[in-house]
């Protein structure tokens, strides 16, 4: 098993929503760059989102990122895995980011979305009971990973738009439905 670690967060200190995946997959962190892997839907769906060019180079997509309010990082700081797959992931190695030092220095984020259930998993299980700083909303959404591949592309980015909007709802549940 590799031990490995996530990147750093990307954000402003305008931001006010945050995205977290649980751990960059092997593509990702060849590359360095969130989201690499070229089937993963998060930049198609970010790009149909905020209306931009989905080729656009990494450093400009960031700043897409940033310029709509959003961040970006991952629930692990670092973990042992092999392959990509969250699934692979051994639970008994996961060491946390260190959400409370963040939280505090980005005070305008009030929604937490969550990439998939991993991220909520890993998240409900290290950090959720550490964090009281402020009111928060939690939202998980479908994994834009490729190996969710059971829910079409258009679905993942319907459900996915409720980030354009955080405080409109708070919750939904990953059949779209609001819980």
């Amino acid at each position: 098993m590799g031990h490995i670690h996530s990147f750093q967060p990307i954000a402003d200190r305008n931001a006010m929503a945050l995205i977290l995946g649980s751990m960059p997959g092997r593509a990702s962190l060849a590359a360095k760059q969130y989201y690499a892997h070229p089937q993963n839907a998060f930049w198609r769906i970010m790009s149909e989102l905020l209306q931009f060019d989905p080729n656009a180079a990494y450093p400009a997509r960031i700043q897409l990122l940033k310029s709509a309010r959003i961040a970006l990082w991952d629930v692990l700081q670092s973990c042992s895995r092999e392959g990509s797959l969250d699934a692979m992931i051994e639970s008994d190695t996961e060491v946390p980011n260190n959400f409370h030092s963040f939280l505090q220095s980005h005070k305008q984020i009030t929604h937490i979305f969550f990439n998939g259930a991993k991220a909520e998993a890993s998240f409900n299980r290290h950090v959720l009971r550490h964090i009281n700083i402020r009111p928060l909303s939690y939202a998980r959404l479908p994994s834009t990973s490729p190996a969710n591949s059971a829910m079409s592309f258009a679905r993942k980015a319907d459900l996915w738009r409720l980030i354009l909007g955080p405080n409109q709802q708070s919750h939904m549940r990953p059949d779209g439905e609001q819980g």
